[in-house]
């Protein structure tokens, strides 16, 4: 898709772009997002010409959510492209091999990264046969901007399918940031309800606040208002009395790297919504584009990352909560069995168990 085209599809989905975390100038060669880390205090835009610094914000969580994740990195391939000063394809190939390295070292939980990346790199290894370098910097935007579309697009599908599950009146429970911010724009399992609210459904959401980097109290609190979309706040502790009261009726989350038998990796903490929505009979729906899913049967294939313990001494990285030199075990995500899972909603259709034979079907495998 060449680029002009990529940006008039765009334009066809700007009624849904209330919010837009991600950005490219085709001009300039620059790419723009909002810091995630600052909201809902401050709304502040980060730019830059440098695949190294858009790797710093995936690493830092300026940056993300899956679906946002992978987009960042397409776009940083585009800068490591564009301002090479290769001039010829080895030295180009040289370097774009690097910088997908250092790209693909900063998150090793969430899929869409690896998907976005190896995406990219088919695209630079079909232009480098023509061994002209310009062709290759070309085709790197081309592709980048074609995933940047078209995680938009799938977004909104997701939303209309899955918005089909919404009984007009509904409360929703989530976890973690699924809405504009963790994507190109307009959500994974946010996005279905807010599919939902703009079909005219009365919907409420309950958040948790999604320790310890507190996504939900943060992100989905002020999307949510921003949208006009009626939101109460609980800390993670209250899921299991809130779904137990019946003040929920479904759940919906979002994941970072789901495979073939259904074991879905998402935000810590998801395992144990999960378990509560199973003990309440509440549908529990996991809500991601299939970029998510890898094509492998081995949920111990699934990498857990770790990451600073200062997360979880301090809030927010400023005000220590506990002795400063206290152990700590930070694990960024956990995994729900398929047996929690009523279904997964996609693109392409929502699959439901068992997993292991809908999920390659919905892929279009054997």
């Amino acid at each position: 898709m060449p680029i002009g085209d990529a940006l008039r599809d765009l334009e066809r989905y700007e009624s849904y772009l209330k919010i837009k975390p991600l950005e490219w100038d085709p001009e300039s060669k620059k790419f723009k997002w909002l810091d995630t880390r600052l909201i809902p205090f401050e709304e502040v835009y980060r730019e830059t010409r440098d695949y190294r610094r858009v790797a710093r914000a995936i690493k830092d969580m300026e940056i993300r959510g899956a679906p946002a994740i992978g987009v960042s990195a397409a776009f940083g391939m585009a800068l490591a492209a564009h301002y090479s000063k290769a001039r010829n394809i080895d030295a180009l190939l040289s370097e774009l091999k690097k910088a997908k390295e250092i790209l693909a070292s900063t998150r090793p939980t969430a899929f869409n990264l690896f998907w976005a990346l190896d995406r990219v790199w088919r695209r630079v290894e079909e232009a480098a046969e023509k061994g002209d370098p310009d062709e290759v910097r070309v085709s790197v935007e081309e592709e980048a901007l074609r995933i940047y579309v078209e995680d938009i697009r799938n977004n909104v599908e997701m939303g209309r399918i899955g918005s089909r599950l919404v009984e007009d009146g509904a409360t929703i429970l989530t976890h973690c940031n699924t809405g504009a911010l963790a994507t190109a724009g307009f959500g994974t399992a946010l996005g279905v309800v807010r599919y939902a609210f703009y079909e005219g459904k009365e919907v409420k959401v309950i958040t948790t606040e999604t320790r310890p980097l507190l996504q939900g109290a943060r992100l989905n609190v002020w999307e949510l208002r921003k949208e006009g979309i009626p939101v109460t706040l609980i800390t993670d502790g209250m899921v299991g009395i809130v779904l137990k009261r019946g003040l929920a009726d479904l759940v919906l989350v979002g994941a970072d790297r789901i495979i073939l038998t259904g074991h879905t990796a998402n935000k810590i903490g998801t395992y144990m919504v999960a378990l509560a929505a199973k003990d309440n009979r509440k549908p529990f729906y996991v809500v991601a584009p299939t970029s998510t899913i890898q094509r492998t049967w081995d949920p111990g294939s699934i990498v857990i990352e770790e990451r600073d313990p200062d997360e979880v001494r301090r809030v927010m990285g400023k005000y220590l909560i506990t002795i400063p030199d206290v152990d700590v075990y930070n694990p960024s995500f956990d995994v729900t069995p398929p047996a929690l899972i009523t279904g997964i909603i996609t693109e392409r259709g929502v699959a439901r168990p068992p997993y292991e034979k809908t999920l390659p079907a919905l892929l279009g495998s054997s």
